[in-house]
């Protein structure tokens, strides 16, 4: 039976052993810069359709795009670290953000779907694997100088 066997640059192991010591910080802030990027277009998406094209007068106070935003990185069941970007919860008048911005998603009887998240998700996929691709390289040349 064969064998092969490859030695890794030195450089390259002394890297890796201390990305390994530090993957506790580096993967908040690589998860957080992707987050926002996703946050980013997901806001400017709502601000798109908030209050647009309404048979009435539009209501909107601006609470729903206040309440946007990203939360600590986490562990999910599977072992796979994630961030989410959402709506902090309740309202000032206790109704749900997550339910208004179904509403606003999706539609109801009456009111047509002016989908905001689903745009965002898919044309900021792209950009949001560059910046966290990006901001490992940084925090990895980053281990060099420590």
């Amino acid at each position: 039976m064969a064998r092969a066997t490859y030695k890794m640059p030195e450089g390259f192991l002394v890297k890796v052993s201390k990305l390994a010591e530090q993957t506790d910080v580096i993967i908040p802030k690589v998860l957080q810069a992707g987050g926002e990027v996703v946050l980013k277009k997901v806001k400017s998406n709502l601000q798109t359709v908030v209050g647009k094209e309404t048979k009435t007068k539009s209501r909107s106070t601006g609470e729903l795009i206040n309440a946007l935003g990203i939360t600590p990185y986490g562990v999910d069941r599977k072992g796979n670290y994630n961030v989410k970007v959402g709506f902090d919860e309740p309202r000032s008048d206790g109704e749900s953000n997550a339910k208004i911005a179904n509403i606003i998603e999706y539609g109801k009887s009456g009111q047509t779907p002016k989908p905001f998240l689903a745009p965002a998700k898919s044309s900021s996929r792209k950009a949001c694997i560059e910046t966290m691709k990006q901001k490992l390289d940084e925090e990895i040349s980053n281990l060099g100088r420590v």
